[in-house]
């Protein structure tokens, strides 16, 4: 079990106009919305922290127990343990069952736990019914959800979702939300969302960090922040007045 996740002074320059900054804890048993005008970083945030790309100085450090897990960009086991849900859903040109089994096959699980962990997941979902279709034809919505699925089948211990539901009707919008309230939020595990929707970040989120301009401003319980940001910058992204 990942207990915590520190990230120390990191930087990442994506040109003369960008730089990530910052520095973060997350805990477990809580679910964090990164929030904050476009450009911000906060997807960048996400995929360093997830161990999916690599800051160009300051450290990540996993901790399962009282110290930090040596090397975590390079242990194939302690990475194996996290699970990035990007916000377009990269789907294989296979059916939904075998999408959602990826990543367990690229652990070896055994077929028995393979299919029970698959249909488990398919079924949080609401896709038990698809499982033998092509995974090409379903709806952006359902595939976003096949995503979701994907990811739940591995039973991470550091959940990351990027913008789950941007651009998305409001049917799957609800079923999504639904998913990580009810199932997410009550795993006891660290879980970090990205979203632009505000409304999503009020009901869903325990804490709130709203980013500006590469660097964490604020990072305080989703009440507090929803009932009156403690800065300026914060107060005009609230009020809709920076996006």
């Amino acid at each position: 079990m990942i207990e915590k996740i520190e990230a120390h002074n990191i930087i990442k320059r994506y040109n003369s106009r960008f730089t990530l900054e910052c520095s973060l804890d997350i805990q477990r048993n809580a679910l964090y919305a990164i929030v904050g005008p476009n450009g911000s970083g906060k997807s960048t945030l996400l995929k360093i922290i997830s161990l999916n790309d690599r800051p160009d100085s300051g450290s990540v450090d996993y901790f399962d127990g009282d110290s930090p897990v040596p090397n975590p960009f390079n242990n194939i086991s302690l990475r194996r343990k996290a699970a990035l849900v990007p916000t377009r859903a990269a789907l294989f040109k296979e059916t939904v069952y075998d999408n959602t089994a990826y990543g367990l096959k690229l652990r070896k699980v055994a077929k028995k736990e393979m299919r029970e962990r698959v249909i488990q997941a398919l079924h949080v979902v609401g896709l038990s019914e698809k499982a033998d279709s092509d995974a090409h034809e379903l709806s952006s919505g359902e595939a976003q959800r096949l995503a979701l699925a994907r990811a739940l089948a591995l039973d991470p211990s550091a959940l990351f979702i990027d913008e789950p539901t941007a651009s998305l009707d409001p049917d799957n919008t609800g079923i999504i939300e639904d998913i990580i309230s009810k199932r997410v939020k009550s795993s006891g595990k660290i879980t970090v969302m990205v979203t632009h929707n505000l409304n999503q970040a009020k009901t869903l989120a325990d804490l709130v960090i709203f980013m500006y301009k590469g660097k964490i401003i604020e990072l305080s319980e989703a009440a507090s922040f929803f009932k009156g940001p403690s800065t300026e910058i914060a107060k005009k992204f609230a009020r809709g007045e920076i996006y």
